[in-house]
């Protein structure tokens, strides 16, 4: 294949928010991403802030179809009926989802064709987070894996289909994959030192992958803070791009990240931080942290403008609201320098 050839649209390659926000009100919080990010990527929002059922496992319970989740001293577990904690992480992303639609139709963007991100656990991390009536990790039990991944992949697919519609605009899926890396390394741990978590093999986390991408509809993203990502696995799975931290990054990476990226595929690269540091850095330092890391990947940089998106190092949950304000704006502004101009940079 040649270098950036058109096998994936590249959506992801613009400037956007991680998915997690500061506070607990949704339609402030809307109202920020969409006047910061319209013209880039919108993301709804996600407010952990708001306790059980608003966190990136809590979520997971508003979306899991003939599945649902209840609360334990640990986390969360399996359960075969949808009870109270189900219930309010529904209630808590209509309420998003009202809010998104709410500032998009007030911004005047409804039919405009800009496109939207939503977010979710992805399969490994779900099975990982997520404990079964035993009190075991979901991810010890293939049966309920496969299970799992279904479930979230029908979830996804038919939330995502819904925005859509509420929209009337394009949106795309992030999948959250941070416990990928140790699913991968056998660094999980047990319920006790005598029942340790066996590492996932490559090629059922690829199928895991594939299955919610294939069910999506539209083109996903997997997004991890951790280091270590798995880049061959990445590049044979079928998503359309990967949001990593940039500061995570070494030089084994640089080699999977130039192969990524060569097969036609984006890497959005979180480079600005996630709480707000002494000294804020400019535009053009934002701009100067993304080249360099794509100029040590061996291509023109006008050649990358089209497959680098910016974002933020991680969520923003733990952020002040002006700087989460702060710092997607920076993301937007740096993506678009090096969209414009990235020899000038």
């Amino acid at each position: 294949m040649s270098v950036f050839a058109p096998a994936f649209a590249p959506p992801f390659a613009r400037a956007t928010g991680i998915g997690s926000w500061p506070g607990t009100a949704a339609r402030p919080a809307a109202e920020v991403v969409v006047g910061e990010l319209a013209d880039a990527l919108a993301h709804l929002v996600e407010l952990p802030a708001r306790g059980v059922g608003a966190d990136m496992l809590g979520r997971a319970g508003a979306l899991l179809v003939d599945l649902a989740v209840d609360t334990v001293p640990r986390g969360y577990r399996i359960v075969a009926r949808p009870g109270a904690v189900t219930r309010r992480a529904v209630s808590m992303l209509n309420e998003d989802m009202d809010a998104l639609e709410e500032a998009w139709e007030t911004a005047g963007l409804r039919g405009t064709g800009r496109v939207v991100k939503v977010q979710a656990p992805g399969p490994i991390t779900l099975s990982a987070g997520l404990e079964l009536a035993n009190g075991h990790r979901a991810i010890t039990d293939p049966g309920a894996v496969r299970d799992l991944a279904a479930s979230l992949a029908e979830g996804v697919a038919a939330h995502r289909a819904s925005l859509a519609r509420r929209l009337d605009t394009p949106v795309v899926v992030q999948f959250d994959e941070p416990s990928l890396p140790a699913a991968l390394g056998g660094r999980l741990t047990g319920v006790t030192a005598l029942s340790p978590v066996a590492p996932l093999d490559e090629t059922v986390a690829e199928a895991l992958l594939d299955t919610c991408s294939a069910a999506a509809g539209a083109d996903v993203m997997v997004h991890s803070c951790a280091p270590q990502l798995p880049w061959e696995l990445l590049a044979r799975s079928a998503i359309g791009a990967v949001s990593v931290y940039a500061g995570t990054l070494r030089a084994a990476d640089l080699d999977g990240i130039a192969a990524f990226v060569e097969s036609g595929r984006t890497v959005v690269l979180g480079v600005i931080p996630v709480a707000a540091p002494m000294r804020p850095p400019s535009v053009e330092e934002v701009a100067a942290e993304v080249v360099a890391v794509t100029d040590r990947l061996g291509f023109g940089r006008s050649l990358l403008a089209e497959r680098i998106g910016v974002s933020p190092a991680c969520g923003l949950a733990s952020a002040t609201p002006q700087w989460a304000r702060a710092a997607i704006e920076l993301a937007r502004k740096a993506a678009e320098a090096f969209a414009e101009d990235p020899d000038a940079i």
